[in-house]
């Protein structure tokens, strides 16, 4: 059992990642690869196989798997919160990890398995070796998760959507029981199922919770408790595959009926455009279309154009 204790504090340093985090995702899509029996991945678990086949990525894969084996304790550096930036900004991170926190993460590594020597170049700090970690990343993330990165950031942005609308009118407690059934919430303590029985005392710190694709049945937390809290959990799978109503591509055409269908997860224009292929250009010429029509709302923040369903829109989605 996970048992996070809050503070006052806390409840008011509580946020939500923005977006999918490249690096978590990365990683946790290398544990599920390898796990069979998780019918949500077993179509992308199928495809990925055969292109690893193909790409040769095979070898950077069974690197990475040495240093974050499925459902077990794996090193704090692979998933700086740098990543929230993209993921050349986390493999940067990465490789100025200093050298004694990489020395006692992978120690505790070695606690649970025998190591290969080369992970003695991490230890030692070495930059070939660092190197090497932010390369088999990189590879791994562009055979395993890149080619998923519509659907991933899809279900995130649906339940990053959810998070925001509790907490916009709930506050932090209310979006922290909007978490329910992964956690439990019992002011002042948050609970969830855990592999080991553990204790994590924000301090006054806040917590920073990532939504994640690749994430499954439990959340992850970084093992380090002096390093910023974070807790990695999963979004629901439920709608994944739903299509666009074929009744609604007969009444709006095809293309902005898609636009329609992807408010629904409260998306701005630049992410409508990267989530269905389209210009932003196009994505513009649509939701005007729709703005006017009633079935939309478009809302202004800095440079963002921020659309949501207005009830006869999530009427006609059904």
């Amino acid at each position: 059992m996970l048992r996070i204790h809050f503070t006052d504090q806390d409840l008011a340093r509580v946020r939500v990642a923005a977006a999918p985090d490249p690096l978590w995702e990365t990683v946790l899509a290398t544990q599920k690869l390898v796990l069979d029996g998780i019918p949500v991945f077993a179509h992308w678990r199928r495809r990925v196989r055969r292109e690893l086949r193909e790409q040769g990525a095979r070898e950077a894969l069974r690197f990475l798997l040495a240093l974050a084996p499925p459902a077990r304790y794996f090193p704090d550096f692979l998933t700086p919160p740098e990543s929230a930036g993209g993921l050349a900004d986390g493999l940067d991170a990465l490789l100025g990890t200093p050298v004694a926190r990489l020395g006692h993460e992978v120690a505790l590594l070695e606690r649970e398995r025998r190591l290969p020597r080369w992970t003695r170049g991490i230890v030692a700090g070495e930059t070939a070796a660092l190197r090497q970690v932010a390369d088999a990343l990189r590879l791994v993330h562009e055979t395993l998760v890149a080619p998923q990165w519509t659907a991933v950031r899809t279900q995130v942005d649906t339940d990053r959507a959810l998070r925001s609308r509790r907490a916009g009118e709930q506050g932090a407690l209310g979006l922290l029981d909007s978490l329910r059934p992964t956690f439990g919430w019992e002011e002042p303590v948050l609970t969830a199922r855990y592999p080991v029985d553990r204790d994590l005392h924000l301090r006054g710190r806040g917590l920073r919770l990532v939504p994640s694709y690749f994430c499954w049945d439990t959340p992850v937390a970084l093992a380090d408790e002096d390093l910023e809290p974070v807790v990695v959990f999963p979004v629901s799978h439920d709608h994944e595959r739903a299509p666009v109503p074929r009744d609604l591509i007969a009444l709006l055409g095809r293309t902005r009926a898609a636009v329609l269908h992807a408010v629904a997860g409260c998306a701005h224009g630049g992410e409508l455009a990267d989530r269905l292929g389209i210009s932003a250009t196009a994505v513009s010429r649509h939701t005007t279309v729709l703005r006017d029509n009633g079935l939309i709302t478009s809302t202004r923040d800095g440079a963002m154009v921020l659309h949501s369903l207005t009830p006869l829109g999530a009427a006609l989605l059904g």
